[in-house]
């Protein structure tokens, strides 16, 4: 069944959403589970890529952060940091900003080389009375975009409100049940629906959206969601400085913006490309600051998709230079677009670097903002399929191999090249008729059998590639 374009897109706090998002979602669920227990004591355990690379993903921050009561779509990143200085400082934690119990980030135990059955990203927690006796114990698993399950549970989980219930516009998948009029889980079914119906892919999304709320609020929620993709570019390009970790990796976005701004948008035939990359890396600088950023469909690969919407909306003649309401209905074509082809890959493979490799991160954004693009620029059902599978091909056996586990070094600048192979292989799809050798579906398993067959130092672990072979200093 598809997945909600809504847990595809969603908000949240970088610079990772199976390392911050997810974990922080795992802790303010739990604390909303012991929140009326006698708790006198808190136990976390951090296993597999959550471990190895957690204090460069912050995932310890973000646990705590979750306990404390912390949720990231609501979350203010600036108090977010002032917390957790204030537990370091006093060694007290408020669970679910209630009880206080003592607790330093320290206190996390890792275990990076035990890898539980069900996914690399595990973590379990514990919470327990004066006598230590354990009133509750839960393992979680962040399975990639922010998506969490825990082990008794067969389906994952998406954002939830702050009472633990689904969230009336970003909430969780669709209901496996008769009431979609197009239930898909490929590509095949997908341009099957596209035929049966006479829709665009677009069109069979949101079909399948309105089960679950009105058109107008379909609308809506996607409009502000990249009002957010919007506001993060806005925020990064106004920043200075090196990246916060270690590495003083300079930001770039706010050197390229005010040259980019300056220059003659007709002295190079390129130009527009310049500016692709130029959001793309805004977007990822923001998030390896931990900022706002949306989840598209994971925060590592945050930068594709509204970089190749920004090329959207400034380089496509019948698009910007419509009305306000005709560019916003291409954004809404578009986001759609790309979240039919998301959940494809959620469902049918992953999206989660720790378990295929940056393939289901970069390699899922490239072929969702590829499929976006066709769409808008008035492609079939079956070019848009190609465009998917154009930019995935191209993107097979992608590690993920982060230098000091931190989203930096190479996913910003991996993020501006995805963006523009998003764009070529959109181009490339609208030049043929639809017909093609590969077909999405067979590129889909492709991915995850690779990632099935790929060692683990290059899947989130910072044990291998690039991570081992270029010096921290």
């Amino acid at each position: 069944m598809p997945v909600s374009v809504f847990d595809l897109f969603s908000v949240g706090v970088g610079p990772s959403s199976s390392h911050t998002v997810g974990p922080m979602r795992a802790g303010a669920e739990f604390a909303a589970l012991v929140r009326d227990l006698p708790v006198a004591s808190v136990v976390v355990d951090l296993y597999g890529s959550l471990a190895s690379t957690g204090q460069g993903h912050g995932t310890l921050g973000a646990v705590v952060a979750g306990l404390m009561g912390s949720h990231p779509e609501t979350v203010d990143p600036d108090a977010m940091v002032l917390a957790l200085e204030t537990l370091e400082r006093d060694g007290v934690l408020r669970l679910d900003g209630r009880a206080t119990v003592p607790f330093r980030l320290a206190d996390i135990v890792l275990h990076p080389l035990t890898m539980l059955p069900r996914h690399p990203n595990a973590m379990r927690l514990r919470a327990r009375d004066a006598a230590g006796t354990d009133l509750a114990d839960e393992t979680y698993y962040s399975i990639g975009g922010g998506f969490i399950a825990r082990d008794e549970e067969a389906e994952p989980r998406g954002r939830t409100d702050a009472d633990g219930a689904s969230a009336a516009v970003a909430g969780a998948a669709i209901p496996v049940d008769d009431t979609v009029p197009y239930p898909f889980s490929s590509g095949a079914e997908l341009l099957a629906a596209c035929a049966r119906s006479g829709l665009p892919i677009s069109g069979v999304a949101l079909a399948n959206e309105a089960v679950t709320r009105s058109v107008p609020e379909v609308r809506s929620g996607l409009l502000g969601i990249h009002g957010v993709m919007e506001s993060c570019v806005e925020r990064s390009v106004l920043r200075g400085g090196c990246l916060p970790g270690g590495l003083d990796v300079r930001r770039r976005a706010a050197t390229w913006y005010e040259q980019l701004t300056r220059e003659d948008p007709d002295h190079d035939p390129l130009f527009a490309m310049e500016w692709v990359n130029l959001v793309a890396m805004a977007v990822n600088e923001e998030n390896a600051t931990g900022g706002r950023v949306v989840t598209a469909p994971t925060n590592g690969a945050a930068g594709i998709i509204p970089a190749v919407l920004y090329y959207v909306l400034t380089y496509v003649p019948t698009v910007s230079g419509a009305s306000t309401a005709e560019r916003d209905d291409a954004v809404v074509r578009f986001l759609l677009t790309a979240g039919a082809i998301g959940s494809i890959y959620k469902e049918r493979a992953s999206i989660s670097g720790a378990e295929v490799g940056c393939q289901g991160e970069v390699g899922s954004a490239a072929s969702m903002a590829a499929a976006g693009l066709a769409e808008v620029l008035g492609g079939t059902p079956e070019q848009v399929e190609n465009a998917a599978e154009i930019a995935m091909e191209h993107n097979l056996g992608l590690t993920c191999d982060p230098i000091g586990g931190l989203v930096q070094i190479p996913c910003i600048e991996r993020n501006a090249i995805a963006a523009n192979k998003a764009v070529n292989a959109a181009r490339m799809a609208l030049r043929g008729d639809g017909v093609h050798h590969v077909s999405l579906d067979q590129v889909v398993e492709t991915m995850r059998q690779t990632g099935a067959d790929m060692s683990s130092k290059y899947k989130e672990t910072a044990m291998g590639g690039l991570a081992v072979n270029v010096p921290l200093c």
